[in-house]
């Protein structure tokens, strides 16, 4: 494993286990003492949160989806918890500071160390917001089994926990189990039966997990409105009955073309504007709508 070595930080905070926020004093496991690094209050680790945690190795919908939810959930206020892990997490990260809120990267080594090093850009924007923690002093290393303990602080932070991806065996599950153990509410996306990236949160719904199937579900859990989110931008004809379509699930150009009636110039035209708008990415050869048709109430 490598990791970022940051320039010395100055101004990193340190909490005892006593000043803890008291969703994470209360966890069965705290943290001896946590380290803070980042221009948010301390306070907001007292914030309403929810952690949003998945696959490293996760799919172009699992990454759509994280980076909605987190954009969402962070638009009405919310605190986004992760582990600045690639993938699920770092798309969760990213969500939240397109919306301009608060988001908080869990490591799961120094934290004068950004892990992983790829990621180092991202710690910077996160810490501009929000915070960058972690129970780990200065110099220490990354190892495998300092994840896993990491996980429980993601959990413990959070009211809610939304697992967008896992396969059987992933540390995201672990998070999961950790929040169940401390009696806080787990969603997990639903997925497809056939995919491996689905067998982990699948398996949570079989047990009792709440599943998940826009933010609203986690509004709803902290009596929040989905009105609070901002509005679609607003769209051209040809633009509008792209993502009428998209709302139904991803499609190639091919489809889009078949099933939109729409002709090659106007159907290229209005998926550029929807994806400079936002609206719409593309992966592997496939178009996802970012917001379902109606969402905005346009």
């Amino acid at each position: 494993m490598s990791a970022a070595a940051v320039e010395p930080i100055r101004g990193v905070r340190r909490l005892q286990r006593r000043d803890l926020p008291e969703l994470l004093r209360h966890i069965h496991d705290p943290p001896r003492t946590l380290f803070l690094r980042g221009a948010a209050d301390v306070e907001v680790l007292a914030w309403p949160a929810v952690a949003i945690v998945g696959a490293r190795a996760c799919s172009p919908y699992g990454a759509q989806v994280a980076r909605m939810l987190g954009r969402e959930l962070a638009a009405a206020g919310l605190v986004v918890v992760s582990g600045l892990a690639r993938g699920i997490d770092g798309e969760a990260h990213r969500g939240a500071l397109d919306a301009g809120g608060v988001t908080v990267a869990v490591l799961g080594c120094g934290i004068d160390r950004d892990y992983p090093a790829a990621h180092a850009e991202l710690a910077r924007r996160i810490c501009e917001r929000g915070l960058v923690v972690s129970e780990y002093e200065r110099g220490v290393e990354p190892a495998p089994w300092r994840f896993p303990a990491r996980n429980r602080i993601i959990a413990g932070l959070a009211a809610a926990t939304v697992i967008v991806e896992a396969r059987e065996r992933s540390g995201a599950l672990i998070t999961a189990d950790f929040a169940l153990e401390d009696g806080r509410e787990v969603f997990a996306v639903p997925g497809e039966i056939t995919g491996m990236l689905s067998t982990g949160t699948n398996r949570l719904l079989r047990q009792g997990a709440t599943p998940l199937t826009s933010a609203d579900d986690v509004l709803e859990l902290f009596g929040l409105a989905a009105s609070q989110r901002p509005r679609m931008p607003e769209v051209g004809a040809s633009a509008a009955a792209v993502l009428e379509r998209l709302a139904d699930g991803g499609a190639s150009a091919d489809e889009l073309a078949r099933t939109t009636g729409l002709e090659p110039g106007p159907l290229a035209a209005g998926l550029a504007e929807l994806e400079l708008a936002g609206l719409v990415a593309e992966a592997e050869g496939r178009y996802r709508a970012v917001v379902r048709a109606g969402w905005s109430g346009r």
